[in-house]
């Protein structure tokens, strides 16, 4: 006797489930994300999902629990120990995602490569064995060879993927990617939001039960998100977005969930031909060479999770050609930039009704830090002006409302990355605590916006 199947409507948002279609779901409020899918119920199939039978696991008292904390598995690879908070947790599902070809399967694979203590399952569901060796050939070090303990595996079957690993019992599993998994156990095409949705849980089961880690590698859509339901993000502990402009060398790995460490950490790496490369100290990469005497650029000491880091900020102001004054800004907020100039127009009597105004953050990086206003408004003054500011010159302030610069956060390690790089004077807020900082350079402390510029321009 077949099982019986049945539709049902999925919230491609939340998850929520409906068995006719509606234009709002109502666990979420979103519009337009109930898609249909079939669905076939099992209960035998299911149990058994993960090839652990019920009942393995019972309740415990929790004073009883053992609390003694695992040493994180090192990854070989600074960057990506910082994201993840100090290296992998065993039991712990990542999933890693990004656009196509921002070099999610290079940065896994080199990363594999380098492992050589332990036995890594690499559950390839969109490339060939023969591909990724031949990849593997290209990014690893010649000197030290391929591992003898990785193996490679190119399926798609969720329930085949979890027999070999109960055979090999690997210390680390690789899933790329989770859209083209499937299970047995559910009617409908890999990369549903059901397919997804049952592939993923069970992952999670298999990754706890067993205390083995896994990478998931996920595919984003064109919104940016991670493709699949939302639950997906909810399921996994760690939530990794790589990120860049194909047109860049850079790429960010930047933290979006982490049960086990901060959210505010991120690793930049550089896309080479031999993969991808740490980039240890961003601030000399991310700055121009010689920008002396070009206007609308200024330099703003930013910091991201616990690393500081210099950036280049780039202003273009130039006379409207339109009736409507256009406003653009990469890699910043814009409607932080247009709170900015309204400040200008305000608080400091520069007039930029009837001008273009156009901000780039140097490098493809995208900053959320807020002390980087003063430097957004300076580079904007500057070419507005057209008058350059000194190259020796650094700057952080978070701009508020009323025209003042309020104080930033751990202004300490911002003054010893910038000294560190040469910089001889650096305008920072006006605070507590200035006077006992040890520091050969000039340190400019404002109040307003005015004073800020005096400093700058005379």
């Amino acid at each position: 006797m077949t099982a019986k199947t049945k539709t049902v409507y999925f919230c491609s948002n939340c998850g929520a489930d409906s068995p006719k279609w509606t234009g709002k779901c109502p666990a979420c409020g979103e519009w337009n994300t109930y898609v249909e899918e079939a669905v076939r119920k099992d209960p035998s199939a299911h149990r058994t999902a993960a090839g652990i039978e019920h009942g393995a696991v019972k309740p415990q008292l929790l004073r009883e629990v053992n609390s003694t904390e695992d040493a994180r598995i090192d990854m070989h690879d600074e960057e990506l120990n910082r994201t993840l908070g100090g290296g992998l947790v065993r039991g712990s599902l990542v999933l890693i995602g990004g656009e196509p070809g921002i070099g999610k399967s290079t940065l896994v694979l080199q990363t594999v490569l380098k492992m050589h203590e332990l036995r890594t399952l690499y559950v390839s569901g969109e490339e060939s064995a023969q591909q990724l060796k031949m990849r593997a050939d290209r990014i690893s070090d010649s000197g030290a060879g391929l591992p003898d303990n990785c193996y490679v595996l190119c399926e798609t079957n969720l329930e085949q993927i979890f027999t070999h690993a109960h055979n090999i019992k690997p210390d680390l599993l690789i899933v790329d990617s989770i859209q083209t998994i499937f299970s047995e156990a559910t009617d409908s095409s890999p990369g549903s939001i059901t397919q997804v949705r049952d592939c993923s849980a069970s992952i999670l089961k298999f990754a706890k039960e067993t205390a083995t880690p896994v990478l998931m590698i996920g595919h984003i859509n064109k919104e940016g998100s991670i493709a699949g339901p939302k639950v997906l993000e909810h399921i996994v502990d760690t939530v990794l977005q790589f990120e860049g402009d194909q047109h860049y060398m850079y790429r960010i790995l930047r933290s979006i969930k982490n049960r086990f460490g901060s959210t505010s950490e991120l690793g930049i790496y550089e896309m080479r031909q031999e993969g991808m490369r740490e980039v240890n100290n961003p601030s000399e990469l991310l700055l121009t060479e010689n920008h002396e005497g070009l206007s609308g650029i200024s330099i703003a000491a930013a910091i991201e999770g616990v690393r500081p880091f210099l950036i280049e900020t780039q202003s273009l102001v130039s006379s409207a050609v339109y009736g409507t004054p256009q406003r653009s800004s990469t890699g910043f907020d814009i409607r932080r930039m247009n709170m900015l100039l309204a400040v200008l127009e305000k608080r400091a009597g520069f007039k930029l009704i009837q001008k273009d105004v156009f901000l780039n953050i140097a490098g493809g990086l995208k900053v959320n830090d807020p002390a980087i206003d003063l430097s957004v408004i300076s580079a904007i003054l500057s070419s507005s002006l057209d008058i350059s500011i000194d190259r020796n010159v650094c700057m952080a302030g978070e701009v508020g409302l009323s025209g003042e610069i309020r104080p930033v956060n751990r202004i300490e390690q911002r003054i010893q990355e910038a000294e560190k790089l040469g910089f001889e004077r650096m305008i920072i807020p006006r605070m507590k605590g200035l006077e006992g900082l040890k520091t050969k350079m000039h340190l400019a402390p404002v109040k307003k916006v005015e004073e800020a510029f005096r400093e700058l321009f005379g």
